[in-house]
């Protein structure tokens, strides 16, 4: 179920924000985790937003989460760097690496900054869209807790690593993909469990090996992987660069989130960015862009397709009605919240959007 209110995403923020804060976090640090979280509603990524607000706090409450860890460099040379993050919150660690990823680039064209000692960072098109300001490319990478089978097995081993790629255009939206190695992350299976909701057949699989559409039995099983083995394969690449490489936790050795209370994640990321001058001018590369959308947006369409659309476009889009229109949340999340705020004397209700009434009507 959800509710029928409509929040702020601004006032949404802050709310998060002020809630991070009164548990202990620095309000730069608190900013940035909320940011991270709101914007993954704004772009109608749910299963990444404001829900994963209670998991955080109990994470730092538990001591899972150290919000005062220093987060360091630990290897570094002129394109590339090791950072420990400490066990600090993830979209904190990522934020960091990202900005030094992007000053590397700048100066020698490319910088790779890999990750070790973080938690969960939220999603990829957080960090993706910061870079884009800068007319950057980004390639962006994360492994997390086993939720999917190696092909042929049929218990969890490796997690549904995110990868995201963001290409500056000029006229048109980025290119902006961004996405789980799994059919769907397991993010929306956790939704639709909060919800009461089926998935679809092909999502998951239950702790049997037997394919499933009650989300509970999902979450006691396994997601599948993208595309089969070629999904399984690019999971693996991901976890050697983000873990194998970096000193992280890899394939069984990254914790759960929501079911290790003993041992800290040890999540790890890795963060390409590229300077597009230092291979073409920017201007030109932008309008090579724009004419190759084009053309694939005037491509044939298929019966009842209305528009052909690039990835990161439906998310654009939902961002700008969520920004106007305001952001709905589970109502299971909502009381969540509610119960939060008081705990820390906050109302949620002050983040609601003001209704807007016409003269006319007197008001």
């Amino acid at each position: 179920m959800t509710s029928s209110n409509k929040y702020s995403y601004k006032k949404l923020q802050d709310f998060c924000s002020t809630v991070f804060v009164k548990a202990g976090v620095m309000k730069e640090q608190a900013d940035i985790v909320a940011a991270s979280l709101v914007q993954a509603d704004l772009r109608g990524v749910d299963s990444h937003g404001v829900v994963r607000t209670a998991i955080y706090l109990k994470r730092v409450e538990q001591k899972m989460i150290n919000p005062a860890a220093d987060i360091h460099i630990e290897k570094e040379n002129e394109s590339t760097a090791l950072i420990d993050g400490g066990n600090h919150f993830g979209a904190v660690v990522g934020d960091k690496a990202l900005k030094l990823a992007m000053e590397k680039a700048k100066t020698t064209g490319v910088g790779m900054v890999g990750v070790k000692n973080s938690n969960h960072f939220g999603t990829g098109a957080y960090y993706a869209l910061e870079a884009l300001k800068q007319d950057l490319g980004t390639i962006i990478m994360s492994n997390a807790s086993q939720t999917m089978p190696p092909t042929g097995g049929v218990r969890p081993f490796i997690g549904t690593n995110p990868l995201a790629v963001g290409i500056p255009c000029g006229a048109y939206q980025p290119f902006l993909l961004d996405m789980a190695t799994s059919v769907v992350a397991r993010g929306k299976i956790i939704v639709a469990a909060q919800k009461g909701e089926s998935i679809p057949q092909g999502w998951a699989i239950d702790k049997n090996g037997k394919p499933t559409t009650n989300a509970e039995e999902a979450l006691e099983g396994s997601v599948l992987p993208l595309g089969g083995t070629k999904g399984y394969g690019i999971s693996m690449f991901i976890d050697i660069l983000s873990g194998v490489l970096t000193g992280a936790g890899f394939g069984k050795y990254v914790h759960n989130m929501y079911e290790d209370w003993e041992k800290p994640q040890n999540v790890g990321h890795f963060f390409i960015t590229f300077d597009i001058n230092k291979f073409i001018d920017i201007q030109e590369f932008k309008n090579r862009m724009d004419l190759y959308i084009s053309d694939v947006k005037g491509e044939p369409r298929g019966e009842d397709v209305d528009e052909i659309l690039i990835p990161g476009e439906i998310e654009s889009r939902i961002s700008e009605q969520r920004k106007k229109n305001g952001i709905i949340l589970p109502l299971k999340v909502e009381n969540e919240l509610t119960e939060i705020g008081l705990k820390y004397g906050l109302s949620l209700k002050d983040a609601l959007m003001k209704k807007v009434c016409k003269e006319s009507e007197g008001v």
